[in-house]
C-alpha cells in the first residue's frame, strides 16, 4: 500500500524545449562532452517530463562541416561512410547512458534540408542575406578552396602551430584564415593562395542593437554566458560568410551555385527546428512543434558548451529575429570545459577519456552521479579517475547506496519484509520527516534553475542527516529490547528514502527505479511524479540488491593506465 500527496494539481503545465548541442560525427565522444552537454539537458527533462511538464527534448548528429570530411580524407573514404560509422555509435551512447532524447535524428534529412532552404530563403528575401565576395586560401596543388580546418598554422594570439582556419584549439580564439601566420593546407603542406569568390553573407551587422537590448534583459543566464555574449555585441558584430566552397553539406537553393553548400554554423543550428518538425511528423501530428516555437509561454532551453555560446546567443537568436514568428532562446546554460590531466579534453588532437571505454568498465548511474558533482557550470573542472573513485566509494556507496541497502535489508530480515506500523512518532523522527518535502522543493528549484551541483548536494545532504538519524537510533540494537522503537525508526528511514529516490531520479535514474520496484511500487518514478509519497505501513517491500559496487581502489593505477594510452 502507498499515498501520495499532490499540490501541484491545479497548476498548467508548462512547454519546455529542450535543444542539446549537436556533435559532429567525426569519432567517438569523451567524457567531457558528456559533462559539457548531454547530462544536464537529460536531468533537466527528467525532472520537468515527472513534475508533469509538456518536455521535447531534440538533437542529432552534425554530419556536415569540415571535421568529418578532414577525416574522410585523412582516411580515404567518403564523409558518409564516416557519419554512418559514429551516428549508430552515438545512439547507443545516449542508451546506455540514459540520455532520454525525445528525437534524436541528424543534419543528413530531406527535411532538415527543407526547413533550412525556407530560413535561408526568407532571410534573403528580407535583405538578412546578401551576395558578396570574400577572399578565401586556394590550395593549387589539391585544386581547391580550403575551407577552415583544411587550413592549418601559427595563431596570431598565442603562437601555437597547429592553429585551425577557424578556432585555435590551444588559447581557444575565434579566428578567420586570413588571420593564421605561416597558413599551409592540412592536406599537402602547401602555403596557399588567397583568391576572391563569390559568397552569401548573413547581415549580422543589423541586428547588433535589437541582440544587445534582449541580451541585456537576460539576467538569469549564467555570468559567463552574459559577459561573453554582450562584450561580442558592445565590440559590435561583422557580417558572416554563410556559405563555402565545399561539396559536402546542405545545397543552397538557388540557381548557379552548385559548387557551394551552406556553411555548417548557419545550418546546423537550425537542426533543433527541423528536428522539433520532424519529432511532429513522426507522433502523426506534423502541427505538434508549433506550440514549443510559437507560444509566447513556452521556454527553450539550449544545452551546449561554451565554445558554441556566440552561435546560440547571437548567431541564431538573429537567424529567428530575421525569421519571424518563433521564440528566441529562453536560456543558454553553457557549460565550462572538463579537462583531463590538466588539458583541455579534445576529440581532434585525441587526447581524452573516451564514452565507449568508460561505459565498457563503468555502470551508467556512478557515472553520471560523478560528472553531476564536478559539473563545469561556471567555471572548468578536472575529470579524475582517482577523484571518480573516491566519491564513488565515499559519496554514492557510503552515504546513499548504503544507507538504502541497510535499512531495506533490516526490514526484510526483521519484519518479515513489510514496512512496520510507526505508532506515534517521536519528535526526532517527526523532525526528519519534515524535511522531505523542502528537500523535494529544493532539489527541483535548482533543477529549474539549471543549478545542477546544488540540486544533488540538496538530496545528498538529507541522505547523510538519515544515516546520522539511524546511527543515533540504532535500530540493530534497540530490536532486541524494544521493537516498537526499532519499528518507528525503519518506517521512518523508508519514508526518506522513498522520497530520496525522487529527488535523485533526475541524476540517477536507472538505479533509483529499481528502488522504486523494491519498494513495493510499479510503474516508474517518472509516472509517480514529483511530489511526497508514503509508503504504508504493511507494504511488501522485493528482496533488494546493493545499487552500487565499490571500486578497487587497487586497479587505479592499472586503469590511469590504460586511459592516457
Amino acid at each position: 500500500m502507498h499515498s501520495q500527496h499532490n499540490r501541484r494539481e491545479s497548476v498548467v503545465p508548462e512547454r519546455i524545449f529542450v535543444a542539446v548541442a549537436w556533435p559532429y560525427a567525426n569519432g567517438s565522444l569523451h567524457m567531457g562532452h558528456i559533462a559539457g552537454a548531454y547530462l544536464a539537458p537529460d536531468i533537466f527533462a527528467r525532472y520537468h517530463r515527472a513534475v508533469g511538464n509538456h518536455v521535447l527534448m531534440v538533437s542529432g548528429t552534425d554530419q556536415h562541416g569540415t571535421p568529418i570530411t578532414v577525416r574522410a580524407d585523412q582516411e580515404g573514404r567518403s564523409p558518409q561512410d564516416v557519419v554512418n560509422q559514429f551516428h549508430p555509435e552515438f545512439l547507443t551512447y545516449w542508451d546506455r547512458l540514459g540520455i532520454s532524447f525525445d528525437l534524436y535524428t541528424s543534419t543528413g534529412t530531406a527535411n532538415h534540408a527543407e526547413t533550412v532552404h525556407d530560413i535561408f530563403l526568407t532571410l534573403y528575401e528580407r535583405g538578412h542575406i546578401y551576395k558578396g565576395t570574400m577572399s578565401l586560401p586556394y590550395c593549387h596543388v589539391d585544386k581547391r578552396f580550403l575551407p577552415d580546418r583544411y587550413l592549418i598554422g601559427i595563431c596570431p594570439v598565442c603562437g601555437y602551430n597547429e592553429a585551425r582556419g577557424d578556432q585555435c584549439d590551444n588559447c581557444g580564439s575565434t579566428l578567420n584564415a586570413v588571420d593564421l601566420i605561416e597558413p599551409r593546407c592540412r592536406l599537402c603542406g602547401t602555403p596557399p593562395e588567397f583568391l576572391e569568390t563569390e559568397h552569401f553573407f548573413l547581415r549580422l551587422s543589423a541586428f547588433n542593437e535589437a541582440l544587445k537590448e534582449w541580451a541585456s534583459r537576460q539576467t538569469h543566464w549564467r555570468r559567463p554566458v552574459l559577459a561573453w555574449t554582450l562584450g561580442m555585441l558592445n565590440e559590435g558584430l561583422q557580417d558572416r560568410a554563410i556559405t563555402r566552397d565545399i561539396d559536402w553539406g546542405v545545397t543552397i537553393p538557388l540557381p548557379g551555385y552548385e559548387s557551394k553548400r551552406i556553411y555548417v554554423w548557419f545550418e546546423a543550428v537550425i537542426g533543433y527546428l527541423s528536428a522539433a518538425k520532424e519529432w511532429a511528423q513522426r507522433q502523426g501530428q506534423p502541427d505538434a512543434w508549433e506550440p514549443f516555437w510559437k507560444d509566447p509561454a513556452a521556454r527553450s532551453y539550449y544545452f551546449v558548451g561554451k565554445d558554441n555560446i556566440p552561435f546560440h546567443t547571437i548567431i541564431w537568436p538573429a537567424m529567428l529575429m530575421g525569421y519571424g514568428g518563433l521564440n528566441l532562446p529562453y536560456d543558454v546554460p553553457a557549460n565550462q570545459y572538463v579537462t583531463f590531466g590538466g588539458m583541455k579534453a579534445s576529440k581532434s588532437r585525441g587526447w581524452a577519456p573516451w564514452v565507449p571505454e568508460f561505459l565498457d568498465r563503468y555502470d551508467p548511474d556512478p557515472l553520471r552521479y560523478y560528472l553531476s558533482v564536478v559539473m563545469p557550470e561556471t567555471s572548468d573542472t578536472e575529470f579524475s579517475l582517482a577523484d571518480f573513485y573516491r566519491r564513488n566509494n565515499d559519496e554514492l556507496v557510503a552515504t546513499w547506496g548504503n544507507l538504502v541497502n541497510r535499512v531495506l535489508s533490516f526490514t526484510v530480515r526483521n519484519f518479515q519484509g513489510r514496512v512496520p506500523d510507526p505508532g506515534e512518532l517521536d519528535g526526532r523522527s517527526k523532525d526528519l520527516l519534515r524535511r522531505i518535502e523542502p528537500t523535494l522543493t529544493d532539489v527541483g528549484g535548482h533543477i529549474a534553475a539549471c543549478r545542477f551541483r546544488a540540486g544533488i548536494a540538496a538530496a545528498m545532504g538529507l541522505a547523510q542527516e538519515a544515516n546520522r538519524y539511524l546511527d543515533e537510533q540504532a535500530p540493530w540494537k534497540t530490536i532486541q529490547e524494544d521493537r516498537a522503537a526499532a519499528a518507528r525508526t525503519v518506517y521512518t528511514a523508508v519514508q526518506v528514502i522513498n522520497n530520496l529516490k525522487t529527488a535523485l531520479y533526475p541524476y540517477l535514474p536507472f538505479t533509483t527505479n529499481r528502488l522504486h520496484g523494491y519498494l513495493g511500487w510499479d510503474g516508474t518514478v517518472q509516472d509517480q511524479g514529483w511530489r511526497v509519497t508514503r509508503v504504508e505501513p504493511g507494504t511488501a517491500l522485493r528482496q533488494p540488491e546493493p545499487l552500487y559496487k565499490k571500486l578497487d581502489p587497487g586497479a587505479l593505477e592499472e586503469e590511469e593506465a590504460r586511459l592516457s594510452s
